[in-house]
């Protein structure tokens, strides 16, 4: 059932694989699908959504066990790549929407186009699906990793540290091999970067991720040149921080999809 709101924005749910999907859409003018990140909800992105709502038929929806989604039995990659597919399977929009995706959502972004390219417009990718030239978590972070997990977890509810952990680790395997997908994909795509994701601290594993993550884009520019960047000075939380900055590059980027 689609209720909508007193501001015109509609809100269901999508069923599938025993998990209960929120998706809310509103706005006016060409379709856009947002796609959120790990340990992050349509809620945490109310200011872009907003935002985009201005000029864009935006939607957008909670990963399983995210926000309002109900919790399930398996936490994944794959298992959030078959959330944003059962999505896109259920909106009506009138034309091929352009996906964009933040961290975690920018890969799940970049996968559902190398499988489905007919269905979607374009890519603007926010601070993810960057293919890093090496791991981002070694040996050394996992026990700084497992605490900002368990953190996490407290702030979360649904998934466990474990999960969360575990996540962390499979998304160096998925961006280790990122860069095969990309060269499926034959669509305007841009990306947003923050420049200093870990934040602009000298000490501990900041410098080296900032390091490893400007280095994968420069890896991505390389291997598919049409695709464009813009980067914004900040940290990974950049569409909180700098909601207005983003939706202004994504307006102006989408002119070409």
């Amino acid at each position: 059932m689609t209720v909508r709101s007193d501001s015109g924005i509609q809100c269901f749910t999508v069923q599938h694989d025993g998990v209960s999907i929120p998706v809310s859409r509103g706005g006016r003018g060409r379709p856009l699908v947002l796609c959120p990140g790990l340990n992050c909800t349509q809620a945490d992105l109310y200011e872009l959504v907003s935002l985009l709502r201005r000029d864009h038929d935006v939607a957008t929806f909670d990963l399983r066990g995210h926000g309002l989604a109900s919790p399930a039995e398996r936490y994944s990659f794959d298992a959030f790549l078959d959330d944003l597919v059962a999505v896109m399977a259920e909106l009506d929009l009138p034309s091929a929407p352009v996906v964009v995706g933040y961290s975690l959502g920018a890969d799940l972004a970049v996968h559902y186009a190398a499988q489905c390219p007919e269905t979607v417009a374009g890519l603007v990718l926010i601070d993810g699906a960057n293919p890093l030239p090496e791991p981002f978590l070694a040996d050394a972070d996992f026990a700084e990793f497992r605490a900002v997990s368990e953190a996490e977890a407290a702030r979360h509810g649904s998934l466990t540290a474990e999960d969360i952990f575990g996540l962390g680790i499979e998304m160096d395997v998925v961006r280790g091999e990122i860069l095969d997908r990309y060269q499926k994909i034959d669509l305007p795509v841009h990306v947003i970067m923050s420049t200093a994701i870990a934040g602009d601290s000298a000490e501990g594993r900041a410098p080296r991720h900032n390091r490893l993550w400007r280095a994968g884009v420069e890896r991505l520019i390389r291997d598919q040149p049409r695709i464009s960047a813009d980067w914004i000075d900040g940290d990974h939380g950049l569409v909180f921080t700098h909601a207005p900055d983003v939706a202004e590059i994504i307006r102006s980027r989408l002119a070409s999809c």
